[in-house]
């Protein structure tokens, strides 16, 4: 299913000084029966939003009207555990277009290109320097730049570049997921088919 254009993120953030987070605290089990990609993001951080008796923990960052944006900065190791391909779709349906860390789960990171959420690793100091940033400012801004692969945060004009896998950037640049990649090169596809193989 293509997904929204990624090519320049400016944002304020969301931030979420935990390490270690997993799948199943992104996205508790029991709600994993449902078979659509929407509404995952109502109960995105279900056990950290909400106490016992269902009302909103005000303690929660994602409670806090302070904070807002599309972009989540997280602690290191983030989306550890299973999985579960349900983490990205809540973290994408709540609206974060994006998730900054110092270390992603392989699978998390490899669930999040292919659904349209671009995971972004950064040194560990700099994302200290980003989560006491964000705490103290709300207002801050991060802008990402997925074309020149560069996140420069906005109010100390600090950058750094990051890495992404070439083919899931084009995918993210155009909007396209695997299924869309392939339809967009039907023509290349049949003319190969056309040619002469020597091979056989």
């Amino acid at each position: 299913m293509a997904k929204e254009k990624f090519v320049v993120l400016e944002s304020t953030c969301v931030p979420l000084p935990l390490e270690n987070v997993d799948t199943d605290q992104i996205i508790p089990a029991r709600f994993l029966s449902a078979t659509s990609r929407e509404g995952f993001g109502d109960n995105l951080f279900r056990d950290w939003r909400y106490n016992k008796n269902g009302e909103k923990n005000p303690a929660f960052v994602l409670n806090d009207p302070s904070f807002g944006g599309r972009i989540l900065v997280a602690g290191k190791n983030f989306g550890s555990g299973s999985s579960r391909e349900h983490a990205v779709w809540a973290i994408y349906d709540y609206g974060f277009r994006a998730v900054v860390s110092s270390f992603f789960a392989d699978i998390f990171m490899n669930n999040s290109l292919n659904n349209g959420l671009l995971p972004v690793v950064i040194p560990e100091d700099m994302l200290g320097r980003i989560l006491d940033l964000v705490k103290k400012d709300p207002s801050a801004k991060i802008r990402i730049d997925l074309e020149k692969q560069i996140l420069k945060v906005i109010p100390t004009g600090e950058e750094t570049a990051f890495s992404i896998n070439a083919y899931k950037k084009e995918c993210m640049l155009k909007g396209l997921d695997d299924i869309d990649f392939l339809l967009a090169m039907r023509n290349e596809i049949d003319e190969f088919a056309k040619r002469e193989r020597p091979w056989l």
